[in-house]
Order: structure tokens, then sequence, then C-alpha cells
């Protein structure tokens, strides 16, 4: 088992340090402009405030408490004039954007009179002292509302792009396949009656229609092979047949490469193995090869799991890793565009057009989870995938 990740980053831990030297260097240039000794104390906690910011991200209003506390304390200790911490705007700053407007109002009405205490040698808080702090406390809270709603409107504006791209997309591809079936098509099924209807008294006339038959159908094969390059655009070209398309046999390889490629990767399967429709088998082969590509780019250093369920009437498929999500990306893994989230659109086109749901959302305990469910009834039909499933 993987020992207990810790709950910081290394972006949490260079704001500590940046909060602690910024706060060390202030209070020792005021102390020497003012003439009061700078401690050993002063000192210490004033690290400890800084270092508290760790897990901010987790626990925000306990460590917004433990900010204030210890800089009153630092007050009280060590008489100073009016100042306003590093560590004690960062840690505003983050409740404000993670905690509610209720919980964000209480933390300034606490943090307007506390963040006062012991200035300017008095236990008292001064009116200057309290105007001044109120100030700051606007500031950090308005800065944070910003925030808040402009990381809103950036997250609303990719997912409009997404849909828009999506839509047009598919209204494309429909105008073009409905060109294909409204011409083509048609011309293939009328010919086909035509020489179905002479075929008996005039071969002549039949053979004609099956002519224009065999015609249109290249055509219309042709046209349709074309909107498929379209559609795959960018690849490099095909200097060999094609090979199958994937199915579930191939999510071993795909677990293995993921191995290599130096995320601990676990597979597992459950219930009765049976053959699955080429196109399930693809989607549910696809969803995994997405979910596992996101986790060796966004999860940093952690693990995944594969579990892979037959049940009566469907196929579930579950990718979970137990990244924090904010890690750095493997210098293995690929860096692909659409980091947006169109993959988690594409598999989520993939899986509803075969009727199924997908859940992709972080886990409580860290991480992310990508589940997949597929209707697959218990006698396959016709043309299933012939595969060999892993074991």
């Amino acid at each position: 088992m993987r020992a207990e990740r810790l709950e910081w980053t290394r972006n949490d831990a260079l704001v500590a340090v940046g909060a602690a030297a910024t706060d060390l260097t202030g209070f020792s240039l005021g102390a020497q402009v003012e003439g009061t000794p700078f401690t050993v104390t002063t000192a210490v906690l004033l690290v400890l405030a800084a270092l508290t910011l760790l897990f901010r991200r987790r626990h925000p209003v306990p460590v917004f408490t433990a900010v204030l506390v210890l800089g009153a304390v630092v007050n009280v200790a060590t008489p100073t004039g009016p100042h306003f911490g590093l560590a004690l705007v960062v840690a505003l700053f983050t409740l404000a954007r993670r905690a509610g407007p209720a919980v964000t109002a209480a933390a300034v009405l606490g943090c307007v009179p506390l963040a006062a205490v012991g200035l300017d040698g008095s236990l008292l808080p001064s009116g200057r002292n309290l105007l001044a702090n109120a100030v700051a406390c606007a500031l950090v809270v308005g800065t944070a509302v910003a925030a808040n709603r402009w990381q809103r409107e950036v997250e609303a504006n990719r997912q409009l792009l997404a849909d828009r791209a999506v839509a047009e997309e598919r209204r494309r591809i429909a105008r073009e396949l409905h060109d294909i079936v409204a011409h083509h098509i048609t011309t293939m099924q009328l010919m086909a009656g035509g020489a179905r209807a002479n075929l008996a008294h005039d071969v002549g006339a039949a053979r004609e229609a099956l002519v224009i038959l065999e015609d249109s159908g290249r055509m219309a094969l042709g046209e349709m092979r074309q909107l498929l390059d379209v559609l795959r655009a960018g690849e490099e070209t095909e200097t060999a047949p094609p090979a199958p398309q994937p199915g579930t046999a191939d999510l071993e390889r795909i677990v293995t490469e993921s191995r290599l490629a130096g995320m601990e990767t676990e597979f597992t399967v459950s219930g009765p193995v049976r053959p699955l429709p080429p196109t399930v088998g693809l989607t549910v082969f696809r969803v995994v090869q997405e979910a596992l590509t996101n986790a060796r780019k966004h999860a940093g250093n952690a693990s995944a799991r594969v579990r892979l369920t037959y049940r009566p009437q469907e196929v579930a498929v579950e990718v979970c890793d137990d990244g924090p999500g904010d890690g750095p990306p493997r210098r293995s893994a690929a860096r692909q565009p659409g980091r947006g989230g169109y993959g988690l659109i594409g598999m989520r086109e993939r899986v509803a057009l075969h009727g199924g749901t997908l859940e992709a959302a972080h886990r409580e305990d860290g991480g992310f989870r990508v589940a997949a469910r597929l209707p697959v009834p218990a006698a396959a039909p016709a043309g299933a995938e012939g595969e060999d499933h892993p074991r």
C-alpha cells in the first residue's frame, strides 16, 4: 500500500515559504525602525503561522483561525505599529474563495479587532488600527470575490466553446451524411427496385439498373471514406491495412503501457466474461484509455485502478486514481490539446451513443473517478466481437 499522501503541494510550500520570509523581513525592519526588540519567540511564531498555510486548501477555516491567533500573540509579545501580515492575507484570501458568504463575513468580523490587539503596545484596538484592518480585509475579500467570478466565467466560456464545437461538428457531419444518404442511397434503392421489376421481362434494363446501382454504391463509399478522412485529419497516413478495432481484450495491454509509463496500475475483472458487440467493446477500451491518459497527465505521482464488471444486462468499467489532481504532469505523458475537458466530452458522447451513463468527478478522499455503464443483454447479438478476454 502507498504511504498516505500529504495534504499540501509544492505550490503551497512556496506560498508558505514566501509568506514566512516576507513577514520575518517586515517585522525585523519595523522593529529596527521603531527601536523595539525582535526576539526569537516572535520569529518562531511568524514561521509557525506561515507553515499552517500548507493546509489552507483542505482546511481554510482552521488555518485562518490559527494564523489570526498566532498573529495576535505576536502583537502582544512584540509591541509594533500597524501592520497586516502576508500570512494573514493569504489565509483570509483562501477562506474567502472556498467558504460561503456567512463564514467569510464572520471571519472578517473577527479579523478586524483581533488583528489589531496589541498594536502600539495597547490591548485595546485604536480606531485607526480598526479602520486600517477593515480596509485591508475589504481589499482581500474583494479580490477573492473577483477571482471567483473570473474563474466561473472562464469555466463557463470553456464549456460553451466545447459544446459549440461539438454541436457544429455534429451538424456538419449530419449534413454531409444526409447528402450521401439522400442522393446515393436513395438512388441505389430505386435502381434495385427497377432491376427487380425488369428482371423477368427486360434483362437489358435490369442490367443497366444494376450498373447504375454499382456505380452509385461505389461513389457513396468513396464519399463516406472522404468524410471519415476529414474526421481523421492530422493523423499519419496509413501505410498498412488497418488493424482490428480494439476491445476489452486489449485492456491488459493499455494497463501494461500505463505501468511502463510509471503509474502503478491495478486491473481486475469481475463477473462471467462474455463476448461484447464490437462497438461496445471499443467504447469500453476508449473510456479506459482516456481515463488512464488523463491520470498520467494530471494526477502527478499517483496510482490507478481499473475494474471491469460483467453483469447480466450491462457491462461496467471504473477507473480511479489517488492523485491530488493538481500535481505536475508526468514527463512520459504526451501533451495533447483539449486539456479543458474535450476528452471527457468525447467519452460521454461515446457512452451516450449506446444508451449508457458516464460519471466523472473528483473523489472525496482525493483523486479522480471515471465510471461508465453500458447496457448489454446477456445474449450478445450476432457479430459480437470474438475477443480473448484477459484473465
